[in-house]
């Protein structure tokens, strides 16, 4: 059996589950993995709770060798949200981001504004929604200092071209939530400043299993204002309050969740094994039999169709009045979908089998059939 085989076979939930954007059910390796450290921990002998503790290093390093940068640079955290909240809340100047972005930037880009004054959000909105190289170029003015974007957006499913984006805006900083593509998208993100995720969707590692990797110029550019007592260099600071690692360590607050960290670590070697390109493949060939079955039954696609400008989301957008019973099929015939604002994501992912997409087809089947024209 291949890596990819094993991968695969690894995805052993019940037919149906097309939501692998909003949730990622956990694999069988991160499920034993859990299992066995939960015991380790409850042995209270110390070489146990520093063999899990160990998992720390282990998912930096395999975050780190994912994105083609040093350990060093990358921090763990509780999730997507707090990495983002780091680097924006360090930053001064002009943020430029879509107001149709996931609220983890742009709840987090409002806050900073309010609470320090010292960042001005710069509010994009391209009547689709798909922050292009073209529409960052457009709005960039003299006070912009770094742009925000997904390397996925939740919405359409466009995949952000950051190469493109940093030719575009040069020497000002790219902050990238890569949570709806890391470890299914092959990307290059050493083209961005900071990079955001979360194992919790495709990853399949759970919620508490975030991550930063903060590059060179982020490094010198982003103030870590909301560094805690674990964003120092050695021990724990104790009678004297040093100034802030020079690291990435530096935007860490408590300690680690290292049951957290065991699950991250699980789930990233799973990915290594098979490899990121290996997976993006096998992904965008799911994605595409969802666009298969959505053309056949003459049923909207806002996602973009070139491969390499989409990932694992598929986004219907029926006439509005058909949105609801497209929905109700859908749950009829046993399928989990996100239904939004009239629109339908549909998010597959390697492992989603022949079963499923049978299910998708049949259901598209049953509300086609009842559809007035």
């Amino acid at each position: 059996m291949t890596d990819l085989d094993a991968y695969l076979a690894s995805f052993d939930g019940e037919p149906g589950y097309l939501d692998w954007a909003a949730f990622g059910p956990l694999s069988p390796a991160v499920r034993s993995e859990a299992q066995g450290d939960t015991e380790l921990l409850g042995s209270g002998r110390r070489t146990s709770i520093q063999l899990v503790a160990d998992h720390v290093r282990e998912a930096r390093d395999l975050v780190a060798e994912l994105i083609g940068a040093d350990a060093e640079q990358v921090v763990l955290q509780p999730s997507t949200t707090y990495g983002l909240m780091h680097a924006i809340y360090g930053l001064a100047g002009g943020l430029m981001l879509g107001r149709g972005e996931f609220p983890s930037l742009t709840v987090a880009a409002t806050r900073a504004s309010e609470a320090l004054g010292t960042l001005q959000p710069q509010w994009l909105e391209p009547h689709d929604g798909m922050i292009t190289p073209d529409v960052v170029r457009d709005a960039l003015t003299d006070e912009t200092r770094a742009v925000a974007v997904s390397l996925v957006d939740f919405r359409t499913g466009y995949r952000a071209d950051l190469p493109a984006l940093r030719e575009v805006i040069g020497d000002r900083l790219l902050i990238v939530d890569a949570t709806q593509g890391f470890g299914v998208v092959d990307a290059d993100y050493l083209a961005a400043d900071v990079v955001c995720g979360h194992g919790y969707k495709w990853l399949r590692a759970g919620r508490g299993t975030g991550f930063a990797w903060f590059g060179d110029r982020a490094l010198e550019r982003i103030a870590p204002v909301l560094s805690g007592f674990r964003g120092v260099e050695g021990d724990l600071p104790v009678d004297d309050v040093p100034g802030p690692a020079a690291s990435a360590q530096a935007f860490s607050v408590a300690g680690d969740d290292t049951l957290a960290a065991a699950r991250l670590a699980t789930a990233l070697r799973e990915v290594a094994d098979v490899g990121v390109p290996t997976i993006e493949a096998e992904l965008a060939a799911r994605a595409s039999d969802v666009m298969f079955f959505a053309d056949r039954y003459e049923i909207p696609v806002v996602t973009p169709r070139e491969p390499e400008r989409r990932a694992g989301i598929v986004t219907l957008e029926p006439a509005a009045q058909d949105a609801a019973p497209l929905a109700a099929s859908l749950a009829n015939h046993g399928l989990t979908v996100t239904t939004r604002t009239g629109r339908i994501r549909v998010a597959p992912h390697v492992g989603t089998g022949a079963d499923t997409l049978r299910l998708f087809g049949d259901a598209l089947a049953a509300f086609a059939s009842t559809r007035v024209w």
